[in-house]
C-alpha cells in the first residue's frame, strides 16, 4: 500500500511537472501556491489524521472553497486545475491520475440511484461538472464542462450535457491528463 506522503509527491509532480525535491524551492511552492498546500495537508491527514492538518485543511476550505472531504479515498497523482470550490463528497472514490477543476461536484445524492461514485483512472472532470449517485466512471473518460453525470460511463469515453450523452473515444483523455504516475 502507498504511504500518503508519497502520493503527495505523486500530487505534486501532476500539478508542477517536476520531481519532488527535498529544498527551498519544494518548500516554498508547497506554501505559495494553494493546491499544493492543500494536498499536501489532505495527504498528511490521510496518514496521521493529526490536528494541524485537519485545521489546516479547514482554513483552506473556508478561504479557497476546497471541500474536498478527508474520508473520500484519493489515489496518487490528484491534480486541482484552477482550484476554488471543488467538492469531493464522503464516501467518494477516486482512481490515480484524476483531474479536478473548478467548480465540479462529485458526492453523494439521497434520491434515485442512492449512493456515491466511483471513478477510475486518467479521469478529466471539466469546470462545473457534476457527478452524483451509486455510479461507476470508468478509465480514460473525460467529463466535459458543466456536464452532469448520474448514469455509468464505460471506459474510453467522452461524456456531454445535461443529461449526460456518452461518446465512445479511444484516448478521451490525450494531451488532457499530462505527466501521470
Amino acid at each position: 500500500m502507498m504511504r500518503s506522503m508519497d502520493k503527495y509527491y505523486s500530487d505534486y509532480y501532476r500539478m508542477t511537472g517536476k520531481q519532488y525535491k527535498l529544498g527551498l524551492k519544494s518548500l516554498l511552492q508547497r506554501h505559495l501556491f494553494h493546491n499544493l498546500q492543500f494536498t499536501y495537508y489532505f495527504r498528511k491527514y490521510e496518514e496521521s489524521a493529526g490536528f494541524l492538518s485537519r485545521l489546516m485543511i479547514y482554513k483552506l476550505s473556508r478561504k479557497y472553497g476546497l471541500e474536498i472531504s478527508p474520508k473520500a479515498q484519493i489515489g496518487e497523482g490528484m491534480y486541482l486545475g484552477h482550484p476554488y470550490n471543488i467538492t469531493v463528497g464522503d464516501g467518494v472514490i477516486i482512481g490515480k491520475n484524476v483531474n479536478l477543476h473548478k467548480g465540479c461536484t462529485i458526492g453523494r445524492t439521497n434520491r434515485g440511484n442512492i449512493g456515491s461514485p466511483v471513478i477510475g483512472n486518467c479521469v478529466f472532470i471539466g469546470i462545473n461538472a457534476t457527478i452524483v449517485g451509486n455510479i461507476h466512471i470508468g478509465n480514460d473518460v473525460l467529463i466535459a464542462p458543466n456536464s452532469y453525470v448520474n448514469i455509468d460511463v464505460p471506459d474510453h469515453s467522452v461524456v456531454i450535457g445535461n443529461p449526460a450523452i456518452i461518446h465512445h473515444h479511444n484516448h478521451a483523455t490525450k494531451d488532457y491528463i499530462v505527466f501521470t504516475v
